[in-house]
């Protein structure tokens, strides 16, 4: 392929990435991530990776859930989470809206 031919391919690979077409599906994939950050998440059922996707949950408190929901069975209602060590008021606020018991 000749320089003139290459240089025409990403003339037209930049046009297309910058178009109104790009910046949707861009968007789309914008609303999706924001969808996931938002998404409820039950106590009971979840597991350590997705007790991470709480906003201020690590990896390390996210096991201590695990462990401390298998020690003292199922939580009764979203508030006992304040009960595992880790989980203080800054945690318990930000994702007091997401954290449901089911």
């Amino acid at each position: 392929m000749s320089h003139a031919g290459i240089l025409i391919m990403l003339l037209v690979a930049t046009i297309l990435s910058s178009s109104s077409a790009g910046a949707a599906v861009a968007s789309a994939g914008a609303v999706t991530v924001a969808a996931a950050v938002g998404a409820k998440i039950n106590i009971n059922t979840a597991d350590a990776k997705e007790l991470t996707k709480l906003e201020g949950v690590s990896r390390s408190l996210a096991e201590k859930i695990v462990q401390y929901r298998d020690a003292h069975g199922p939580f009764r209602k979203a508030t006992d989470l304040r009960k595992v060590d880790g989980v203080g008021d800054g945690v318990w606020e930000k994702n007091r809206q997401r954290i449901v018991v089911k």
